[in-house]
């Protein structure tokens, strides 16, 4: 996506015959906005008006306004008690600026003003929400609001009946507003202090909020495709792009999996006290959220080894391209895995459906797990020496996984944690902001912002290697 950013920027720049001085790189724009909006929600947390007790410092609203505008969830003071409704509705609309984009909302904001997007936000728009440019930024951010519109508000009418019984009609309203926004953003923040365990036997809104999260990380290219053929009538699947069938399949093989292995690993442990159809649910359930979202019916610091790791890996993957959520991407790993296939079974290029997957995709799904497993190692060592630095492995036994946890958990955007985040040295917290943020962007992009811009004329001889 950075890539073709600028490509389409250059192109477009040569064609109309103006100096590329004159505009923007849209990767360092993007940065630039999302950190903006970083600081902007930073300084409104810190208000008196957005807390019920001593207002927040600098450090800890910072670190709730970076993982509110990131979509991440992991939170250092509780949402639900330390945040008065102007607090909560401040990190609501980071939650959905940044789920969305910042160039995304400024730019439907200008649309509704009647005037037109620049050259640079139309092309961020255009290649943050698909692959193709046969669609018109207009149309695509048109389509992205009617999508977000419809989609929140089906939450928002199943989630409010759902909590009217027990609350008032302001309350049960503004909760549902508030996790339709959330679940569907992939964001994870929660007005309950244990996220959803309360609720881990209740099917509907399991469901409900299952959907939402799936939803948001699909990417709306694939929701546009879907609504466009779909069809009763005729077989949908065969009139699907690749990059479409590669996010159903492998979003389907992730939750199936996660699910199986979830129910396998927790089934005496925290899963032990529950009927075997809540056990079901509540695998299920743990399977979406850890994909990116962040909720949680099970309590995490009580789970097995196996099961933090399998969460992990699925953290790292995260959601799809142009979606609300994190990760590697789902493309990415699904692209890796259809070349080592294609080669184990003879085949010089990487194929499935019917389709070769390009070679400038490969590359960069290669690209993006090299980068996003340095991001990730180095967070790593970085939170080890902070808050376990020197200390030895018998007297620091468990918290490897537990900060390894926390990192892909920073890093996927998810926000599950075994409970350590409010913990975190003001360093740590700190690493962890850092992590958030290059995790929201993609390292890809904030390589492609920090690089020069200059092609290279000339490229040495050629020779071979000894790998494997």
């Amino acid at each position: 996506m950075p890539e073709t950013y600028l490509k389409r920027v250059n192109n477009r720049i040569a064609a109309m015959g103006i100096s590329k001085s004159r505009l923007h790189s849209p990767a360092r724009l993007v940065i630039f906005g999302f950190a903006i909006l970083i600081l902007t929600g930073t300084l409104l947390l810190m208000l008196p008006v957005a807390s019920t007790g001593n207002p927040l410092g600098f450090l800890d609203a910072l670190f709730t306004s970076t993982s509110a505008v990131c979509v991440t969830g992991l939170t250092v003071v509780d949402t639900g008690k330390a945040f008065s409704v102007f607090g909560q509705f401040m990190i609501l609309i980071l939650i959905q600026a940044g789920g969305l984009g910042i160039m995304t909302v400024s730019t439907f904001f200008l649309l509704l003003a009647g005037r037109r997007p620049g050259l640079t936000g139309q092309t961020i728009i255009q290649d943050t929400f698909t692959h193709s440019g046969e669609l018109s930024p207009v149309s695509i951010l048109k389509e992205v609001m009617v999508f977000t519109s419809v989609i929140e508000g089906i939450g928002i009418l199943v989630m409010f009946f759902y909590f009217l019984p027990k609350n008032g009609a302001h309350k049960a309203l503004f909760t549902a507003v508030f996790h339709s926004i959330s679940a569907f953003c992939n964001a994870g923040f929660s007005l309950f202090p244990d996220s959803f365990a309360a609720y881990r036997e209740s099917w509907a809104l399991n469901l409900i909020v299952s959907f939402l999260i799936v939803a948001g990380g699909l990417g709306f290219f694939v929701l546009s495709e879907l609504k466009r053929n779909f069809s009763f009538q005729r077989r949908t699947w065969s009139r699907l792009s690749l990059h479409t069938k590669l996010v159903l399949s492998s979003t389907a093989v992730l939750l199936t999996l996660g699910t199986l292995l979830i129910l396998l690993m927790e089934w005496h442990n925290t899963l032990g006290p529950l009927s075997w159809p809540a056990r079901v649910l509540s695998s299920f359930f743990q399977a979406v959220s850890a994909r990116t979202a962040g909720f949680n019916t099970l309590p995490i610091g009580n789970m097995a080894n196996e099961t933090l790791f399998v969460l992990i890996v699925l953290m790292f993957i995260g959601a799809s391209p142009g979606s609300c959520g994190g990760g590697i991407k789902t493309t990415s790993l699904a692209a890796l895995f259809v070349l080592g296939i294609s080669r184990l079974r003879g085949k010089e290029y990487p194929q499935i459906f019917g389709r070769t997957i390009a070679e400038a995709s490969i590359k960069k799904a290669v690209s993006v797990v090299m980068l996003s497993t340095m991001v990730v190692c180095a967070g790593i060592i970085a939170l080890q020496v902070t808050e376990i630095g020197g200390t030895s492995h018998l007297q620091s036994r468990g918290k490897f996984l537990e900060l390894f946890f926390e990192v892909v958990s920073a890093f996927g955007t998810v926000g599950l944690s075994t409970g350590i985040t409010g913990g975190l040295s003001a360093l740590g917290k700190m690493i962890i902001t850092g992590i958030m943020f290059v995790g929201r962007l993609g390292p890809l992009l904030i390589g492609v912002a920090v690089s020069s811009e200059a092609l290279s004329r000339y490229y040495y001889a050629e020779e071979s290697i000894m790998v494997g």
